[in-house]
């Protein structure tokens, strides 16, 4: 859940890099919330609290992709390769499912392992 927590509080933060480890556990909370967000709203018969969901977390989960592509030494204009459907989204996880690189890459140092 801490990993959830840091990439919320960098909200907009497209600085730097962020581990696999970060991303993933990141991406496997906000399934999470926003399956019990949809449950909630299939209950009560409406869509709104899953778009606020969404909208809350849009922001924060670009900002954590385009820290784990820096992890892996791309630019996050490769967030707009999603664009293209389904191969966008391949390619995407292909990166995301990619190891850091080692040491210091031209979008800062290798990050913790905390």
């Amino acid at each position: 859940m801490s990993w959830y927590i840091d990439a919320l509080k960098k909200y907009v933060v497209f600085e730097g890099r962020s581990r696999r480890k970060a991303y993933w556990m990141f991406a496997l909370f906000n399934f999470i919330f926003y399956a019990i967000a949809a449950l909630i709203d299939a209950l009560i018969h409406t869509r709104i609290l899953s778009f606020l969901y969404d909208l809350a977390v849009l922001l924060p989960g670009l900002a954590i992709l385009a820290r784990r592509l820096h992890d892996t030494n791309r630019s996050a204009w490769w967030i707009l390769i999603g664009l293209i459907p389904v191969i966008g989204a391949i390619i995407l996880l292909i990166y995301t499912l990619l190891p850091s690189q080692d040491g210091e890459n031209k979008y800062g140092p290798k990050p913790d392992l905390s």
